[in-house]
């Protein structure tokens, strides 16, 4: 019979070199206005589940894909302004 061997100490032997790096953390820093965005919209959905949807239900939902669109746009602009060189348009 074959004895199955944990390897926990080894998986968690590098927990501590695991941590995000500053430029991840940065990444993540630059995203948050999308992922709250996406946070609101999902609220709002998640509203809308619990009975049948309403005017107000419509507007909020269509209220809050309008804000991860618009927080995608401005990521994307952002993004796309600091990768051109001399800051050119």
């Amino acid at each position: 019979m074959n004895h199955i061997v944990t390897v926990q100490d080894a998986v968690t032997a590098f927990a501590d070199f695991m941590e995000p790096t500053n430029a991840e953390l940065d990444a993540i820093e630059k995203e948050m206005p999308v992922i709250l965005a996406g946070v609101d919209l999902v609220d709002a959905q998640i509203i809308a589940l619990d009975h049948t949807p309403n005017e107000m239900d419509n507007r909020r939902i269509r209220r809050a894909r309008h804000r991860v669109l618009a927080a995608r746009r401005e990521l994307a602009n952002r993004t796309a302004g600091a990768s051109r060189p001399g800051g050119a348009a």
